[in-house]
């Protein structure tokens, strides 16, 4: 059954890849992408994403497979960083009234603001965190009953 329902995805790359390799497994960023259109009607699926020059064949196979992404410049010091918090709860609030519901995927206290004016607004889809043992405690709290973790999903979304 098609839902009607026109649902936007906000994907903190980073934190979603550091969470599954904790976990053990690596993401097939395909599987996934119809993971989250199946389960929870995703029309558009933002990844933010740090932008490093070498990477252009990753960027162009995840567009490839249905992402938008959005880059922010990388800072090489010892650690490779690429921030993308401000970035993505701008891109949710910019989009507030072109979606039905919104999927935050981090496991990162610093979206706690947004998920609860988003679930205030009755936008929240649901926040899907990569790890339960790594998720940020307020994030838990602001999202509630709208949280749902990684950790069961190896065997369906894992990059073989």
């Amino acid at each position: 059954m098609k839902s009607d329902l026109k649902n936007y995805a906000f994907i903190d790359s980073q934190n979603l890849n550091l969470g599954v390799q904790k976990l053990g497994w690596k993401l097939s960023f395909r599987k996934f992408r119809v993971y989250l259109e199946e389960k929870y009607q995703i029309v558009k699926a933002y990844l933010f994403i740090g932008y490093i020059p070498n990477n252009r064949d990753l960027y162009k196979a995840l567009q490839e497979v249905g992402y938008v992404l959005i880059f922010k410049p990388v800072l090489q010091n010892t650690v490779v960083k690429g921030n993308v918090d401000a970035d993505l709860v701008l891109q949710a609030m910019m989009d507030l009234k072109e979606y039905d519901k919104a999927v935050i995927v981090s496991s990162d206290g610093d979206f706690y603001s947004l998920v609860r004016y988003l679930k205030e607004q009755d936008k929240l889809e649901l926040v899907l965190s990569p790890n339960r043992d790594k998720c940020s405690s307020l994030l838990k709290i602001s999202a509630g009953p709208k949280i749902e973790f990684m950790n069961n999903l190896r065997q369906k979304l894992e990059y073989k």
